[in-house]
């Protein structure tokens, strides 16, 4: 099958060794161009960028498939199949009609449920019992074409989304071999999604990371490991910012945000409460929160969120 990959972060990089593992013919990779990363903002190429040139693969970075060049060129490689794993950008119908078999999607939820951007983050902020990964037609809506294959799995009680995402990606990659096969022997199928169904996932930001202990346990350790390890759940205590990296759900009880336990190191929610594991003070490294008493006084009453 010769295939056109289209993708970014370190996510779509297991689909893409997946392909040339399986002995597709990879005729150019396009993925977003270099970006400055870091203090320094140093200028560097994505994950699949660096997947690819190891490869000794083509690498294409348009800014824009509006431009009529960039179509023209993506026709002249005459791919049978794009393949489309988090590339960051939405593919117009000019781009969508090139392949003979379509373009092709893997997206990190079950659909219709959390279709968008983060679809991982959600599935774990939201305290959903399974996750999963589709292969999807990719129409000009956002995750919205007919869907080929799911692959669902049980999200641990703790598992962070960076941990999830760890097992998607090589599931995903999985599920693309078994969804190329099938398009290739003419088996794939074709499901419509129930648009009723359907959730948003939208991008995670800084925003999205004040805990909010009023709120039950369960939810403050969602939001923790929702957003484990970007952009991290945060507070203040002693008048700091403070990152809260790890919890665990307890059902001790008292006043929503006060200390009610220092071994462990536990905070009263708006129902139960949550044991704080591993925390980061502003300015710090990353430690356990038995280690950050040793250097501070938490007394029982102590106030999380001033």
């Amino acid at each position: 099958m010769n295939v056109v990959f289209m993708g970014t972060p370190d996510f779509a990089v297991k689909s893409l060794e997946q392909i040339i593992k399986d002995g597709h013919n990879v005729l150019a990779v396009y993925t977003k161009a270099d970006a400055p990363k870091g203090r320094k903002m140093v200028l560097t190429p994505s994950d699949v960028k660096v997947c690819a040139l190891e490869h000794n693969l083509t690498v294409y970075t348009p800014d824009t498939f509006k431009d009529e060049a960039e179509v023209e060129r993506l026709k002249a490689l005459n791919p049978d199949l794009i393949v489309v794993v988090a590339y960051g950008k939405l593919l117009p119908k000019s781009v969508l009609d090139i392949p003979k078999y379509g373009c092709v999607n893997v997206h990190g939820s079950i659909l219709p449920k959390w279709r968008g951007a983060a679809p991982i983050q959600w599935t774990v902020l939201s305290g959903d019992e399974y996750g999963g990964v589709t292969t999807m037609y990719m129409n000009e809506g956002l995750d919205t074409g007919d869907m080929i294959f799911t692959h669902k799995v049980k999200v641990g009680e703790n598992e962070t989304s960076g941990e999830l995402f760890d097992r998607l990606c090589v599931d995903g990659a999985e599920l693309l071999s078994k969804t190329i096969d099938a398009i290739k022997e003419g088996t794939a199928p074709r499901i419509p999604q129930n648009n009723d169904e359907a959730t948003y996932a939208s991008m995670l930001s800084k925003e999205l990371s004040e805990i909010d202990f009023k709120k039950s346990a369960k939810d403050v350790h969602n939001k923790v490991r929702g957003l484990s390890p970007w952009p991290s759940a945060q507070t203040k205590l002693f008048g700091k910012r403070l990152k809260v990296l790890e919890t665990r759900v307890s059902h001790k009880s008292g006043e929503a945000g006060k200390v009610i336990a220092t071994n462990p190191l536990t905070v009263a929610c708006g129902e139960g409460s949550v044991e704080i594991v591993r925390l980061q003070p502003e300015g710090k490294r990353a430690m356990t929160a038995s280690d950050y008493m040793m250097g501070h006084s938490i007394e029982l009453g102590t106030v999380f969120g001033e």
